[in-house]
């Protein structure tokens, strides 16, 4: 059984529970529910392409950072030019909650988008009862007919969708309906990263498509060198994350792009 099996089992139970004590109609009347979403497309047009993300932990590298604050950490992202905010919301292999996006939402104005392994319908309500705009649809957790499903109901939730692949099989998970394609530079079944691979799979996607590289990215080089080859969007976390203070080190960052 791989890593990711075993968080996608953990998650359906996760989700059952979740709906045993708060139903469809309660997220439904939350604050953030009837709130209007930012776009996420639209802000990596407009500046640095940088989703940058809050995450404590993974279960690759184990703890990252757990004595920063979500709200200290993504306010930085916001004033230092990031196009987005990624927030892992998966607590028993990320370390993070639901209340980390609810936290922040009303203290920055930029897209927030909800990480985590999304396999239920009712995981796109609560998504949209904390305030996100933008959900991560895996296609290795998927089938390509969930993906559409999904898609269609993010949709009508005024949510946009990221889909994340790592494999040339998983291309066929894309529909003309994905707002961005995320291209994993790391396998989520072996944890390796290959910045040459993900340029082969972005070669296959439609151009009119906002692409967006994930994961891997440990170097200023690195972040210019997949801009050169074309990416939109770039979601950065642990480069960050892994300082003492992510915020220093994104501003630093930011600085020399």
């Amino acid at each position: 059984m791989t890593i990711l099996d075993k968080i996608i089992e953990r998650k359906k139970e996760e989700v059952t529970a979740a709906k045993s004590r708060i139903s469809l109609d309660h997220l439904k009347n939350t604050d953030f529910f009837g709130r209007k979403t930012y776009s996420l497309k639209e802000s990596i047009k407009n500046k640095s392409g940088i989703i940058a993300e809050f995450k404590r932990q993974s279960p690759s590298k184990g703890i990252i950072n757990n004595s920063v604050e979500p709200l200290e950490v993504v306010s930085a992202y916001e004033n230092f030019g990031a196009s987005g905010i990624s927030i892992l919301t998966d607590y028993d292999f990320f370390g993070g909650n639901l209340n980390d996006v609810l936290g922040v939402r009303n203290e920055i104005n930029i897209p927030i988008l909800r990480k985590d392994f999304m396999i239920d319908e009712y995981q796109f309500y609560e998504a949209k009862s904390i305030g996100a705009d933008v959900v991560l649809l895996i296609a290795s957790c998927l089938s390509p007919a969930q993906v559409q499903e999904f898609t269609e109901l993010a949709h009508e939730l005024k949510l946009e969708v990221l889909l994340e692949i790592h494999t040339e099989d998983e291309l066929k998970h894309f529909n003309s309906e994905i707002d961005l394609v995320g291209i994993n530079n790391r396998n989520l079944k072996d944890f390796k990263v290959d910045l040459q691979h993900s340029l082969q799979l972005k070669n296959q996607l439609p151009k009119e498509v906002l692409s967006v590289a994930e994961s891997g990215i440990y170097s200023l080089e690195d972040f210019k060198f997949l801009k050169e080859k074309g990416f939109d969007g770039f979601l950065m976390g642990e480069y960050f994350m892994k300082n003492t203070h992510p915020a220093k080190a994104f501003e630093e960052f930011t600085s020399q792009i």
